[in-house]
């Protein structure tokens, strides 16, 4: 069963009005404890008639290099700051063919 870790982006990266969001999602996967993540990325704009705050996810021409980024920032995290916590799970050890040496294997 998923259940989300917080209510809130574990982070958020933003370029004018282009803002990007990382939540983080707790499953299990063979009774393992495992963690998701998903990225949403959306465009906040003021609207001119009645000065409202609202969110789209159509884009511009001149929205794609703060898209990129936004998305390059998300990405960054993900691997720099998420990576770094996956890479410290316990890796498995298997032998190939006759040989002695163990060899570890990311999972």
């Amino acid at each position: 069963m998923a259940s989300r870790t917080n209510d809130r982006p574990i982070f958020e990266a933003r370029a004018g009005g282009i803002v990007g969001a990382v939540w983080s999602e707790s499953s299990t996967l063979n009774g393992r404890p495992i963690t998701n993540h998903s990225i949403r990325i959306e465009k906040r704009y003021r609207d001119e008639r009645t000065g409202e705050w609202k969110t789209t996810g159509y884009l511009r021409p001149d929205d794609l290099p703060k898209l990129a980024l936004v998305a390059t920032n998300l990405y960054e995290h993900l691997m720099l700051r998420v990576g770094e916590v996956q890479d410290a799970q316990p890796t498995q050890t298997v032998r190939q063919g006759s040989g002695t040496s163990p060899t570890p294997v990311e999972r």
